[in-house]
């Protein structure tokens, strides 16, 4: 892996926790006129049809991708835990929870990113990743505090504890997939089983409180958004973004969630930010740096020390 992959990995990740970080906002919005996994269908439909018009159009000058019953398997795996079970969950959880429990849940999925890594990756667990850690997550809590409210949304509380585990399998897996499979290849067909696993309950669902309402022209911006921006775009950066960099150094990128959260609403809801906001901020950059940069060191002298053998 080169110095530029890993930087070039480390900026899909951040563009993905990015766009998820002002995600919870529109999803609660949406959420007041769509059901759940109503929603959640409507998400991969779009996303699945974006992503697969790219897949054919780029396919048509690239050899055809082979992919084994194995693949398909592991495809369907990546479907079912991360892009039904895990978004599904997190959706439910945040109708029964607040957009602030469930961005302060899910921001903890990076430690069990890196637990899962251990064990299904065998990536080594330094002492670089455990400061790293610590260091993000303390981040996290100045800014925007540990006002979680588990006794008053239990259930959603629980929920999105379940989003937050499955979407750590989801992205240990997906490093897995990467060995054989493009990012693209990957993201499009994850959706698709995504989208067959969640179209039952989505049909039971939308039956149930029918009529529909889809919000007017805020609503299915929400949706569009959804679709296209935080489904097909920030998933493929995620997926592609694992693909350049460990599984447990990309994990850091999710504490960059409620940063971008608070930022997005002092630019667009002209919410104040406090000096929590900057300490805060700084700490996750710097865990991010303490992941990154000695890795990036380490490569240069693997690079000269390649040179200087071939002088």
């Amino acid at each position: 892996m080169t110095v530029k992959n890993k930087w070039a990995g480390a900026l899909c990740l951040a563009l993905a926790s990015g766009i998820w970080g002002g995600m919870y906002v529109v999803s609660k919005y949406v959420l007041n006129f769509v059901p759940p996994l109503t929603l959640l269908w409507l998400r991969y439909m779009i996303g699945f049809a974006a992503l697969y018009a790219i897949l054919h159009a780029g396919r048509k000058k690239k050899e055809k991708v082979s992919l084994t019953k194995k693949d398909w398997l592991l495809l369907a795996w990546i479907g079912f835990i991360g892009y039904f079970a895990s978004v599904a969950m997190q959706f439910i959880g945040t109708q029964k929870a607040d957009a602030h429990t469930g961005a302060i849940i899910t921001s903890a999925s990076p430690v069990f990113i890196v637990i899962f890594a251990r064990f299904i990756l065998k990536e080594k667990l330094t002492a670089r990743k455990i400061l790293a850690l610590i260091t993000a997550s303390a981040g996290v809590v100045i800014v925007i505090g540990w006002d979680i409210h588990v006794q008053t949304y239990f259930w959603g509380s629980l929920i999105l504890a379940g989003a937050m585990i499955t979407w750590a399998l989801l992205s240990v897996y997906v490093k897995v997939a990467s060995w054989k499979m493009d990012s693209l290849t990957i993201t499009t067909y994850a959706i698709l089983f995504g989208l067959l696993f969640t179209t039952p309950f989505a049909a039971r669902e939308a039956m149930m409180a029918w009529p529909v309402s889809s919000g007017g022209f805020w609503g299915m911006a929400g949706i569009l958004y959804l679709g296209v921006i935080s489904t097909a775009g920030a998933f493929f950066l995620w997926n592609k973004g694992l693909e350049m960099v460990e599984a447990g150094s990309g994990s850091l990128f999710m504490f960059l969630q409620p940063v971008t959260g608070s930022f997005l609403g002092w630019l667009l809801l002209h919410e104040s930010l406090n000096g929590r906001f900057f300490l805060g901020g700084a700490l996750i950059l710097a865990a991010i740096a303490i992941s990154l940069l000695p890795e990036r060191m380490r490569l240069v002298r693997r690079m000269e020390a390649s040179k200087n053998i071939s002088d």
